[in-house]
């Protein structure tokens, strides 16, 4: 029988969107037409896939979360909401500090053990922490992509 993770955390910056949303965009951010612009106009470009990658895992019965610490809070759940993408996060812990604190507050409110937990993240540092929890993590490289995801998916099956 496969192992599936009960919970799928994503970090934002430079995993989900290629961009650190408190230095590359000025928040407050709106709707212009069908895309999505800055304070001064400047369109904010993500990968289209990541739509379809979270839209598919939501409707494979996996429960997603968020787990960021980014000084731009207000700004990055602007985006979630304008992307269209929060209402595929449960769980959504963002602000600076450790991950650990993220990860404790999804635990505490899921009650999901940390070894059913799959992690995305693009800072060695916060793959190597949340590792020490019994979290499968992943190493984000180029982004998160599809066959990023059913590698990931098929490693924690075998762990």
């Amino acid at each position: 029988m496969e192992r599936k993770p009960k919970i799928i955390v994503f970090d934002l910056d430079y995993t989900l969107w290629p961009f650190w949303v408190h230095t590359h965009y000025i928040a407050p951010f709106r709707k212009k037409s069908d895309k999505v612009v800055d304070a001064h106009g400047n369109n904010v470009i993500y990968d289209p896939d990541i739509l379809y990658i979270i839209k598919r895992l939501y409707e494979q019965g996996y429960e997603l979360g968020i787990a960021s610490r980014t000084k731009e809070i207000e700004g990055a759940k602007q985006l979630l909401n304008l992307f269209g993408w929060d209402k595929y996060f449960k769980y959504v812990e963002i602000y600076p500090g450790t991950k650990v604190a993220h990860f404790s507050n999804i635990q505490k409110n899921s009650k999901v053990r940390y070894r059913d937990m799959l992690f995305f993240d693009d800072e060695y540092r916060n793959i190597v922490e949340i590792g020490k929890l019994s979290v499968y993590t992943v190493l984000v490289t180029n982004g998160v992509t599809q066959d990023l995801i059913e590698k990931s998916l098929k490693a924690f099956s075998r762990r």
